[in-house]
């Protein structure tokens, strides 16, 4: 069967979330069990389970659609990993999503507490990082390890206080692959708060003892508000472990130059937060034009890399222009010491509102009215937040020079 037929098997799938309404189990089982095979097929049917119905179930933040999300996944998990049923993974994750505090061992400093990364940079800043915070100040005394990807771990190599457990997630990889990196984790010997991490497959899939578990499920918590994400993160560690305050951050080992312009392109493989040409384009030439300092970020390579080269090439005159071509966390660094960051609604945006640099976040393609609010920066310095409501490249523009004007007009 072709990409495109598993495509419309997951489109249906979510339609019936939508809906309300039951979804045939065959349509699960057909389509797990070709995701979870091997070869070309079984990426393209996991990548299509995955964004056609996990993430877009969970960028709506419905709590409703948390139980649609459950119903589904478990029957998914339990076709890979027998040992646990459907009801079973449903009822556990029913007792984990509800918030309570867990017992400590005899001696605190002979804890170990494991903090599961997001997978996604900008959620890593936006949400691990508050509950790492917290959990600093929770627990003075015992070991404090961050569970996730090399990539997403540099982001903080530099706090004295962490430690790094390795935990790759394959995220376009066949769906055995993406729980390996989940199951890979029932060793860990210590109290386990997860995030809603990919790892587990947002809660669903078992990594310890429950007692030992916290969950934190945040695409129900906080219900119809408007709050963002690391203001319900902050709300939901004050409840749970008792400590007010926790506030997201980096700790690169890696210190940036500062004093001139930051700028990110990426989109994180979703195109619909990109403004149409000409506004990149744009966008750099007025930086440029301001005689400060200007980096802007390759990104992760592919298109990414060629618009920005595209965007570029045109501004050659400009001699404080340089691209960034590496890893994200010294380009983190680099937007922390920076007098203004400007891109797209990403890692990059959610970095700069953590440090207090001010910053341009051009916001497109979002899922829904709520996901807007959830996933704009909460940010600890100036910053405009430039909405764009469909394909108006004009708009954009003209919101996004309008912002820089002011944020930078407040800098001199």
């Amino acid at each position: 069967m072709s990409e495109n037929t598993w495509t419309e098997a997951a489109r249906e799938i979510l339609d019936c979330c939508l809906r309300e309404r039951a979804v045939p189990d065959d349509l699960i089982l057909n389509l797990t069990e070709t995701a979870a095979g091997t070869g070309q097929a079984a990426r393209d049917a996991g990548e299509a389970l995955f964004r056609e119905v996990a993430e877009p179930l969970a960028d709506r933040f419905e709590p409703r659609l948390c139980d649609a999300y459950a119903a589904v996944f478990a029957k998914v998990i339990a076709r890979v990993v027998p040992q646990w049923s459907p009801g079973e993974l449903t009822e556990r994750y029913e007792r984990l999503r509800r918030r309570r505090v867990i017992a400590l061992p005899a001696s605190e400093a002979a804890a170990r507490i494991y903090v599961l990364s997001r997978v996604t940079l900008g959620a890593d800043v936006a949400i691990t990082s508050v509950v790492l915070d917290a959990a600093k100040k929770r627990f003075p005394r015992a070991e404090i390890w961050f569970v996730g990807p090399a990539k997403n771990w540099e982001l903080f190599a530099g706090d004295p206080r962490l430690r790094h457990v390795s935990a790759p997630y394959a995220r376009a990889g066949t769906l055995s692959e993406r729980l390996s990196a989940g199951l890979a984790l029932q060793n860990l010997d210590g109290i386990i708060i997860d995030p809603d991490s990919r790892l587990t497959q947002l809660g669903l899939l078992p990594v310890c003892a429950e007692e030992r578990y916290l969950f934190f499920e945040s695409r129900s918590y906080g219900g119809d508000g408007n709050e963002p994400l690391p203001e319900l993160t902050r709300r939901w560690v004050a409840e749970v472990l008792g400590i007010g305050g926790a506030n997201p951050y980096i700790a690169p080992r890696e210190t940036g130059g500062g004093g001139g312009i930051t700028v990110s392109l990426g989109v994180g493989d979703n195109p619909r937060k990109r403004v149409s040409d000409p506004f990149e384009e744009r966008l750099l030439g007025a930086l440029a034009e301001r005689g400060l300092p200007l980096l802007v970020d390759k990104g992760a390579g592919g298109e990414e890399q060629r618009r920005v080269e595209r965007a570029v090439a045109g501004l050659a005159d400009h001699a404080n222009l340089r691209t960034w071509e590496g890893p994200f966390a010294p380009f983190a660094a680099e937007i922390a010491r920076s007098r203004l960051y400007a891109g797209y609604d990403s890692a990059g945006q959610h970095v700069a509102a953590a440090c207090g640099t001010p910053l341009v976040c051009i916001f497109s393609g979002f899922a829904c009215e709520r996901a807007f609010w959830r996933w704009r920066p909460a940010a600890r310095g100036p910053a405009e937040v430039v909405r764009v409501d469909g394909a108006d490249p004009e708009g954009a523009w003209a919101g996004a020079k309008a912002a820089l004007e002011r944020l930078l007009a407040s800098r001199r």
